[in-house]
């Protein structure tokens, strides 16, 4: 873990763009609060097939506006090239220059999965629309890709993003702290250099987490698991035990030698902010 110490800590948290007028507002909210722990960028997700698309540069336009960094996220799966050009050369003109890459989840009853099939197409096709004018940070996986048959065929896969031109990685949120570092070792093995940020889900819902989990292929350890379905309907509880479970979590990443967190935050501020005071930062 010795060159991710090497890297800047970066601290970003994680929004999509809100659906409704109560949601935008809710979002203003939640980001004003957010906005006072200062992280270094906010990024917003691109849902599959560009469907959000008019919402995330919105969210990111409005987030620059008020003085923040802001990154939005581009996926590919159920895109064209020429849809993609498109969207990269808006980001630009509107002087852009931080992305996050991503194959992204195909949208359910679409046949096809579009003209790029890989995240690694996506940051080839990015670099040769635009050079080197975007930062780009791509998505690994410490618990490994839900549709990798082999570990060794997923960090392939991840080398191929970086080997394409990627600058930063941020992980699927995990609960356990040796699959992330076990993962940092195997990828420095392979040469990979870039900055491997842990991506941290605030636990608040212990429902929806366990449906997130099970789609996405990361982990519920078993005693956190049991200790959530536990609490039944207890809901102050689960957000009491979670915040520690998270908090323990973050701050082993950090003493570690993790090179930032990135807080998936659901669009609320309250977990991330009472995780980030408790961990003094």
């Amino acid at each position: 873990m010795e060159s991710q110490r090497a890297h800047r800590r970066v601290f970003s948290f994680e929004f999509f763009p809100p659906k409704s007028p109560e949601g935008v507002e809710k979002l203003r909210a939640t980001r004003k609060q957010l906005a006072q722990l200062n992280p270094a960028f906010f990024s917003v997700t691109f849902g599959a097939g560009g469907s959000t698309r008019e919402g995330t540069l919105s969210t990111v336009l409005e987030i620059r506006k008020d003085g923040h960094h802001a990154a939005p996220h581009l996926s590919c799966v159920a895109s064209t090239r020429a849809s993609l050009a498109e969207v990269i050369a808006q980001y630009k003109a509107h002087d852009i220059r931080h992305i996050v890459a991503l194959r992204g989840d195909m949208p359910s009853g679409i046949a096809s999965g579009g003209e790029l099939r890989y995240a690694s197409d996506l940051v080839r096709f990015i670099r040769e629309e635009s050079g080197d004018w975007f930062n780009i940070e791509v998505a690994c996986y410490p618990e490994y890709h839900p549709q990798a048959r082999k570990p060794d065929q997923d960090l392939m896969a991840f080398k191929a993003k970086i080997d394409a031109g990627a600058n930063a990685a941020i992980t699927q949120y995990f609960y356990n702290s040796d699959a992330y570092f076990h993962f940092v070792e195997e990828c420095e093995a392979m040469g990979i250099a870039v900055p491997i940020v842990p991506g941290i889900m605030p636990i608040n819902n212990f429902s929806q987490l366990a449906r997130f989990s099970d789609s996405c292929g990361a982990e519920i350890p078993r005693w956190i698991r049991l200790k959530l379905e536990g609490y039944g309907d207890d809901s102050a509880s689960i957000r009491a035990f979670g915040l520690d479970v998270v908090t323990e979590l973050c701050d082993r990443l950090l003493q570690g030698g993790a090179p930032g967190l990135h807080f998936y935050t659901m669009n609320m501020a309250g977990p991330t902010s009472t995780i980030w005071q408790r961990l003094g930062l």
